[in-house]
C-alpha cells in the first residue's frame, strides 16, 4: 500500500486514539538506526510469500480450540504469518511460524524462540514501544522494521494497524495468492493468548474494530483470494471451512 493512500487512515486512527505523529516518527527513526547493520532485505519476505497460500493466524478466542487443524499435513505447505500473541500457541503445539508480526508486547521468550526456529520477525515501531524496541531489537537478528507513519531506511509502511491486520496487509503487499484468516475474530471476546498482555480490554476492542474496518477496505482492492475461517467472516472474505482432523 502506498504511503499517500495509507496516511488518511492513519490520521483518523491518530485522532481517534490520541497518538502523536512526532512520537511515532521518532520510534521509526530509532528502529531505523538500530537496524542499519542487521536489517533483513524485504526480498526474504517476497520469496516467502509471493504466489503462496498464506494463513494469517491471530490470537482470537477460537485459536485455542481450533489450532489442532493446523497440524494436518495439507496445511504444512501454507505459509504461516503469525500475529504477536498467537506465536505462543503455535510453538506450544509444535507448529513453526514462518513470519511473525509484532510490536513487542507479546510473550518475549516465545518471540525469540520463533526467530530461533527460523521465523522472519517483522517488528513494528510506534510511539508507545520505544523502550521495548531498545530492549528487544538488539537480541533479534532476522528483522524487517515497520511503522505506521513515514517510512525511513530499513523501516517500511505496508499499511495496517493491529498486529493481525498488519499481517494481512503484509501478505497482500508481497503478492500472496491466497490469504486465509485463522483465529482472527474481531468481536468483544479476548482470546487467552492475548489476555496476558492486555491492560485495557475496552481499548483492545476498539483497536480490533479499526483493524476489521481496514480489512474491509483492503478487500475491495486486494489482488489475493481472501478467505476467513471464522463463522462470521470479515466483509469481502469468503468462508473457509477447516475440516476436523482425522483421528
Amino acid at each position: 500500500m502506498k504511503f499517500i493512500d495509507w496516511f488518511p487512515y492513519y490520521q483518523d486512527i491518530r485522532q481517534q486514539f490520541g497518538y502523536s505523529t512526532e512520537k511515532d516518527q521518532e520510534a521509526a527513526e530509532i528502529l531505523s538506526n538500530m537496524l542499519k547493520r542487521k536489517a533483513l532485505d524485504t526480498k526474504a519476505l517476497q520469496r516467502k510469500i509471493n504466489g503462496k497460500q498464506v494463513l494469517v493466524i491471530g490470537a482470537g478466542p477460537s485459536l485455542e480450540k481450533t489450532i489442532r487443524y493446523l497440524k494436518q499435513s495439507k496445511y504444512r505447505k501454507y505459509i504461516k504469518l503469525v500475529a504477536n500473541g498467537a506465536v505462543q500457541a503455535l510453538i506450544e503445539n509444535k507448529i513453526r511460524p514462518d513470519v511473525v508480526v509484532t510490536d513487542l508486547d507479546g510473550n518475549l521468550p516465545f518471540l525469540r524462540k520463533a526467530e530461533k526456529l527460523g521465523a522472519i520477525m517483522v517488528v513494528h515501531a510506534h510511539g508507545d514501544n520505544i523502550d521495548m524496541l531498545k530492549k528487544v531489537v538488539p537480541r533479534l537478528h532476522r528483522i524487517v522494521g515497520t511503522t505506521q507513519v513515514m517510512p525511513t531506511e530499513n523501516v517500511y509502511n505496508f499499511g495496517g494497524f493491529t498486529d493481525g491486520d498488519r499481517c494481512v496487509f503484509l501478505a497482500e503487499e508481497f503478492g500472496a495468492k491466497q490469504i486465509i484468516l485463522f483465529g482472527m475474530e474481531f468481536g468483544p471476546q479476548v482470546g487467552r493468548y492475548s489476555k496476558d498482555t492486555i491492560k485495557d480490554v475496552e481499548l483492545k476492542q476498539k483497536k480490533m474494530q479499526v483493524g476489521k474496518k481496514l480489512l474491509i477496505m483492503l478487500a475491495k482492492h486486494s489482488r489475493s483470494q481472501l478467505f476467513d475461517a471464522s463463522p462470521r467472516q470479515v466483509k469481502g472474505f469468503k468462508y473457509f471451512r477447516m475440516r476436523e482432523p482425522r483421528s
